[in-house]
C-alpha cells in the first residue's frame, strides 16, 4: 500500500473529526509506526499490511481526540523528546518562549560568574526544568510537582539530569531554598472554572484538570506563585510565570498590586497573543 495514499485518507479522516492539525498529526502518526521522521515518509513507498493496521489504530484514536503525544509517547519542547502520556500536562510550543526567558536568564548569570540557581514550580512533565538544565551548565535546578502520576513522569524526563525534583504543593515547596534563589519560572493552571466548555477536547479529557483549571478567575495558582517566588526570590532575583491570553493585563497587574516587585512586564507569543509575566523583586 502507498504511503501517500494512507496519509491523504488518514488527514481527511482527522479533518473530518475536527483535528486542528490533521497533515501534520497524520504525517507524525505514521512515521511513528514505521519508526522514521516525517522527513523520512518521503522515501517510503509500500506500508506492510500490519503497519497498516496499526497506523489505521493510532489514526482512529487520535480521530476521537486522544493527544497526538499520548499515541506517540513523546512531546518536542525546544531541543528535547520528553516522555508523555496520560497523567501529565503535554507541553505546549507557546510554553517554549517562556523556557527560553528562563535559560536566559540563568546564562545572564553564568556569564557573570555565578552559579545560577533556578526553581521551576508545577514543573509537569519537567520540560522547563530539564532546558534550564541542559542549556545552562552548572545552572542548579530545583522542580516541584504536586499531581502524583505527573511527577512519576518528570522523574523519567530528569533522571540523570542532577535535577533535584520534589512531589509536593508548590506554596510550601523549598523552604530550604528561602532568599537564595535567581530565578523562578512556572506555569501553572490558569483555565478560569466557568470557561470548562471551550477547553480543547485534547486538553479538557486528557489533561489533569489540576494542571488546567485555577478557581473562578484563573489566577488561584498564579497568585500563589507570586508568594513563593517573593519568598525564595534572593535580592532582584526574577519569576516568569505563563497565563491565558486574557490575562494580559490581570496578571501582571496581580504582581503590581503587591508592591514587592518592580519591572513588571508581560510578554506576547509569536502570535501577538499576551503569554507570560516577568517580574524582578524589589528588596
Amino acid at each position: 500500500m502507498l504511503s501517500r495514499g494512507l496519509l491523504a485518507d488518514a488527514a481527511a479522516r482527522l479533518a473530518r473529526a475536527g483535528v486542528a492539525s490533521p497533515d501534520h498529526d497524520a504525517a507524525e502518526l505514521l512515521a511513528h509506526v514505521l519508526g522514521t521522521t516525517r522527513p523520512g515518509l518521503a522515501l517510503v513507498r509500500d506500508v506492510r499490511p500490519a503497519q497498516a493496521a496499526s497506523y489505521d489504530a493510532l489514526v482512529a484514536r487520535r480521530a476521537a481526540r486522544e493527544p497526538l503525544q499520548h499515541l506517540t509517547g513523546t512531546a518536542a519542547f525546544r531541543y528535547l523528546e520528553l516522555a508523555v502520556g496520560p497523567g501529565v500536562f503535554v507541553p505546549r510550543p507557546e510554553t517554549e518562549l517562556l523556557a527560553g526567558w528562563a535559560v536566559e536568564q540563568a546564562r545572564h548569570l553564568a556569564a557573570a560568574g555565578r552559579d545560577p540557581v533556578v526553581v521551576d514550580l508545577c514543573t509537569g512533565s519537567g520540560a522547563i526544568a530539564l532546558s534550564v538544565a541542559t542549556e545552562v551548565p552548572g545552572a542548579g535546578v530545583h522542580a516541584v510537582e504536586l499531581g502524583d502520576s505527573a511527577v512519576e513522569w518528570a522523574a523519567v524526563n530528569l533522571s540523570g539530569s542532577g535535577v533535584d525534583l520534589r512531589h509536593g504543593d508548590m506554596a510550601d515547596a523549598f523552604p530550604d531554598l528561602d532568599g537564595q534563589v535567581d530565578v523562578v519560572v512556572a506555569n501553572p493552571p490558569y483555565i478560569p472554572l466557568d470557561a470548562y466548555e471551550s477547553v480543547a477536547v485534547e486538553a479538557r479529557d486528557h489533561d489533569p484538570e489540576l494542571s488546567l483549571f485555577s478557581g473562578a478567575d484563573g489566577l488561584v495558582a498564579i497568585r500563589v506563585v507570586e508568594q513563593v517566588a517573593a519568598r525564595l526570590l534572593r535580592s532582584s532575583g526574577v519569576v516568569g510565570a505563563e497565563h491565558a491570553d486574557v490575562q494580559g493585563e490581570s496578571a501582571p497587574g496581580l504582581f503590581v498590586a503587591t508592591g514587592r516587585w518592580s519591572d513588571v512586564r508581560d510578554h506576547r507569543d509569536l502570535a501577538g497573543r499576551a503569554r507570560f509575566t516577568t517580574a524582578r523583586l524589589a528588596r
